[in-house]
């Protein structure tokens, strides 16, 4: 059990049943909502899954009123796992080797969501306990996972990829990049003529999460026409994480 109270549990996904309710949670979520889609998504049975699902482990979230109801998922896939499936996920995307040149234990984090009517409230602090109980069980020193801007219109987006780019641009050392062929500029509007605060109020809930425990953002982005989004790269190096975001990040979770 990786996260446990008096009504959510967070626990790896043990069966296929379990991992066929977080692809059904994902279809709800990146493709009714989102309207994403994917060479092996299901729209027959409503399932969004692809050919890393194998390979990762799957958090889920359960509501103990809701009976076997996933209300919140969260894959990972830890160094070990992506040598089995010849890759990370995001390699298609980002250049990583900086990361895998490091010799530090990575893990990759994604597809992270939860049920429109569990946003906002305690299901996403549940899900978060359970993957802080899980990187410190295994020993993890950089967690890094694209995540997403909703639509690819960039003069849209323009903004907050470039604050993001500013303010928060990975070290020489983290900073993985958009591969050559699909690398998106991120500086497209200058520093000063940003309002910040304005402005972070259209960067997504879950990037804002990141940025608060201390992660960058890698240089580029990638425009993902099938997924219908505009993706970065985020990454957390848990050395870094000063006691504020520790407590933040692992609060009731015991070593």
């Amino acid at each position: 059990m990786l996260s446990d109270d008096s009504r959510f549990i967070v626990r790896l996904a043990e069966t296929e049943e379990d991992i066929l309710a977080a692809q059904r949670l994902r279809y709800e979520v990146f493709v009714k909502e989102l309207g994403g889609d994917g060479p092996l998504v299901d729209h027959d049975r409503k399932l969004e899954r692809d050919k890393f699902d194998p390979f990762f482990d799957h958090l889920i979230l359960k509501d103990r009123n809701q009976g076997e109801n996933v209300v919140g998922a969260y894959r990972v896939l830890r160094d070990d796992q992506a040598e089995n499936a010849g890759q990370f996920y995001s390699e298609d995307e980002y250049d990583l080797s900086i990361l895998k040149k490091s010799k530090r234990k990575l893990m990759e984090l994604g597809r992270s969501c939860v049920a429109s009517e569990y946003r906002g409230g305690e299901a996403m602090y549940h899900l978060w306990s359970g993957l802080a109980a899980y990187v410190i069980r295994h020993k993890i020193d950089i967690l890094f996972g694209v995540a997403s801007f909703h639509g690819t219109n960039l003069e849209t987006l323009a903004k907050p990829l470039s604050l993001l780019h500013h303010r928060h641009l990975a070290p020489e050392n983290l900073r993985v990049k958009a591969r050559g062929e699909h690398f998106q500029r991120m500086d497209l509007v200058d520093e000063p003529d940003l309002d910040n605060r304005r402005t972070m109020l259209e960067i997504p809930a879950l990037i804002k999460a990141y940025l608060r425990l201390g992660g960058f953002v890698g240089e580029g982005a990638y425009i993902d026409r099938e997924f219908n989004t505009i993706d970065v790269c985020l990454v957390i190096d848990t050395s870094l994480l000063n006691h504020r975001q520790k407590l933040i990040y692992s609060k009731g979770v015991e070593d």
